[in-house]
């Protein structure tokens, strides 16, 4: 009766988690569809900025080797890279941005920044 009973809770418990995790997943997606939806449906603008700040954020993750003997693990990584603008309002946006334009980009920069919401399309630089 012990087993039978222990079974059933786990059970439970399994299905419970799936849920969470599925939910999870769908509210992820339903959110990352609306952003893109916004986006679309915003202006482009093109406005006066100033490169304020640059950052990173680095993912590292060990993975097992499948073949592998003995446990061996591999790293992985991930950068995503952001940049900050600040406006003559006085106003900042950050945007992501890929890791070629994060290189071109210098804290002081000054020029005419190109976004739609939350998308960066772009920075050209004022030529001195």
């Amino acid at each position: 009766m012990a087993f039978g009973m222990m079974f059933t809770v786990v059970f439970a418990l399994t299905v419970v988690v799936m849920i969470v995790i599925i939910t999870v997943i769908l509210l992820t997606a339903v959110r990352g569809i609306g952003t893109w939806n916004k986006n679309n449906q915003s202006p482009r603008i093109t406005v006066s900025a100033v490169v304020v700040s640059r950052r990173t954020e680095v993912s590292r993750r060990s993975h097992a080797n499948a073949g592998g003997a003995g446990g061996e693990h591999h790293m992985t990584s991930s950068t995503w890279y952001y940049v900050t603008f600040q406006f003559a309002s006085g106003d900042r946006m950050e945007f992501p941005v890929d890791g070629s334009e994060y290189g071109m980009l210098v804290e002081g920069d000054e020029g005419e920044l190109n976004f739609q919401g939350t998308r960066y399309l772009g920075f050209e630089r004022k030529r001195p």
